[in-house]
């Protein structure tokens, strides 16, 4: 059957709520303030209806997910999409289907779709590897705040994924400042 990169609809609430909460276990641990770490079935549903979220369906089990907000959460610091509720089922981890559907939301959809030539994402600081792990996949820290709620020091990231894109966006933005 092989894999399947898919919008998910609310009959996959339940699989994205299993595979969002034992994902998330570390983030529990860590006593990080992330809605994703405790959603029940209506807040994954409601996260279904309200945003994109996208699923990578390996054999027809749904092994991960990531959702492209189309909330406000990020607009008072960027205008570029902002993708959260990234999870691999614990089980799947390691087997590369975070990075194949994280990868295919970065160009597919943002870049090719929507015509967007970066994209932002956020995450703990004291988290042990997602910063580190963003890194190396060419994201960078655009914004470090904490914001008083016990998660401490967040990074608001951004990858940029059609450089010349970027490049003549940012250009017309200083001209049209002035600089």
């Amino acid at each position: 059957m092989g894999e399947v990169f898919r919008l998910a609809g609310v009959d996959d609430a339940a699989r994205l709520r299993e595979v969002i909460y034992g994902a998330y276990s570390l983030i529990r641990e860590l006593k990080l303030n992330w809605p994703a770490a405790h959603a029940d079935v209506a807040l994954v549903r409601d996260n279904i209806i309200r945003n994109e979220c996208y699923v990578l369906e390996a054999d027809g089990v749904i092994k991960a997910t990531i959702t492209l907000s189309k909330g406000n959460e990020v607009k008072d610091f960027t205008d570029y999409p902002f993708i959260k509720w990234f999870a691999v089922h614990p089980d799947e981890q390691g087997k590369g289907y975070g990075d194949k559907l994280l990868t295919w939301v970065e160009y597919e959809v943002i870049r090719e779709r929507i015509g967007e030539p970066a994209v932002t994402l956020g995450t703990a600081e004291r988290h042990p590897w997602l910063l580190p792990m963003y890194l190396r996949r060419g994201y960078e820290s655009i914004r470090a705040f904490d914001p008083g709620n016990g998660d401490g020091t967040m990074h608001l990231l951004r990858k940029v994924i059609d450089p010349d894109l970027f490049a003549r966006r940012n250009g017309d933005r200083r001209q049209a400042a002035g600089q």
